[in-house]
């Protein structure tokens, strides 16, 4: 035992010590990152039944897109956010919602209160004609004792007169021209799910706050449909749903995600699907915002070329959250692949199957792998042996994100 205690304080320490080392290198780099413009495609909207939905690749458009909704919305406005930054893009949202709510919507927002700890106090700060949940991880001290609890909010939604729905990766902040992101708008009858989630999601987590009573009927729809985590009721549904997905490919799976740190269950899957000849092709930011994150990531790099997955490093910061497959099921939403997202934080996610979406979704991850550098099977093995050992040391760390 006193052995086996003292190798995992080892361990341990080598860990501390090679995060310390990258995080002073990733300031290092952060200071001569140069954050320019990236190629993206103008998608047009694409109509599924009685719904319209448009992809949004580029932060700018998005942006403008949501808060034309919200000067134009008649009956409420439900926004949902894990980060939102006292920036030029923040303070444009948090006036367009005040003014909307003094000309009598009802305006309601959510944000996450861990995600926002440095955004100043004043900013999250509303007139009371906002209604207002600092989503907190416990509101009593016992909460503490539950591990389910320990969730963030990781969604991202806007909900307008529940007709015009918006979901995907983009939080708000300074990521209009510098970030690749996914975003979903839906204009139509499937926005009321969204806003069923949303009402369902304050109802739950906002203690000592007046209920939502609205109600935007719903409809079943199979080529459209939203999936969710909670983990307080212990259901993880989008990892399971990857899964399936990929094990039901044929030919071809394009997947862009910010953090790739799947576990065994769907890594296998991938890898599986690649063996028996599908083309899967995985597009991750080569330097993230998380540099742990990008070094667990690579990880996974040697099984990936072994099985014959093509892994392709993003240029630029990209943060989208997005999978197509046989150019017929698409998935745009706010879960990355790693275990925070699979079981751990509130999660939300669009499940589509439309091949005139997914068209669109493989023209923009080829558009994507234009800024992207492939990496060779001879290229990866030849790295440097300091690379092997650093993710030799961080491998345990993927049972934590």
């Amino acid at each position: 035992m006193r052995t086996l205690l003292a190798l995992t304080g080892v361990l341990a320490a080598l860990q501390a010590v090679t995060v310390i080392i990258l995080q002073v290198v990733s300031e290092q780099r952060k200071r001569h990152r140069h954050e320019g413009s990236y190629p993206h495609p103008s998608l047009n909207e694409v109509d599924i039944g009685e719904n319209r939905l448009r992809v949004y690749d580029y932060g700018r458009d998005l942006y403008d897109a949501m808060l034309t909704s919200i000067d134009a919305a008649q009956e409420s406005v439900y926004l949902e956010t894990y980060i939102w930054k006292d920036d030029e893009v923040g303070r444009a949202f948090k006036e367009a919602l005040v003014r909307r709510a003094a000309q009598g919507v009802e305006v309601y927002v959510v944000f996450d209160s861990f995600g926002n700890l440095v955004v100043p106090r004043a900013f999250k700060v509303f007139p009371e004609t906002v209604h207002v949940l600092s989503y907190k991880i416990a509101s009593r001290p016992w909460h503490l004792l539950d591990l389910r609890r320990y969730a963030l909010d990781h969604r991202k939604l806007l909900i307008v007169d529940g007709v015009t729905s918006f979901v995907g990766g983009y939080n708000l902040g300074p990521y209009a021209t510098t970030w690749r992101d996914t975003h979903l708008r839906i204009v139509g009858p499937a926005t009321a799910d969204l806003a069923q989630s949303f009402i369902g999601f304050w109802n739950r987590h906002g203690p000592g706050l007046a209920p939502i009573t609205r109600h935007y009927p719903r409809r079943f729809d199979a080529r459209i449909s939203f999936r969710g985590t909670d983990a307080m009721r212990l259901t993880f549904p989008i990892r399971d749903m990857y899964i399936v997905a990929i094990d039901r490919a044929e030919r071809s799976i394009r997947l862009s995600n910010a953090y790739f740190v799947p576990d065994g269950i769907l890594f296998a899957a991938l890898t599986a699907a690649a063996e028996r000849g599908v083309e899967v092709q995985v597009l991750v930011p080569w330097i993230s915002n998380h540099v742990v994150v990008d070094w667990l990531t690579r990880g996974y790099f040697t099984d990936c070329l072994r099985a014959g997955i093509r892994v392709f490093g993003y240029q630029h910061m990209l943060h989208a959250k997005t999978c197509t497959i046989d150019g017929v099921w698409s998935t745009i939403g706010t879960a990355n692949l790693d275990r925070l997202s699979s079981v751990g934080n509130y999660e939300i996610t669009a499940e589509v199957e439309s091949e005139a979406l997914a068209q669109q979704m493989e023209e923009l991850f080829s558009c994507d792998t234009t800024n992207a550098v492939e990496l060779t099977r001879e290229q990866w093995m030849g790295r440097p042996w300091y690379s092997k050992v650093g993710e030799a040391i961080l491998s345990p760390l993927r049972a934590l994100l």
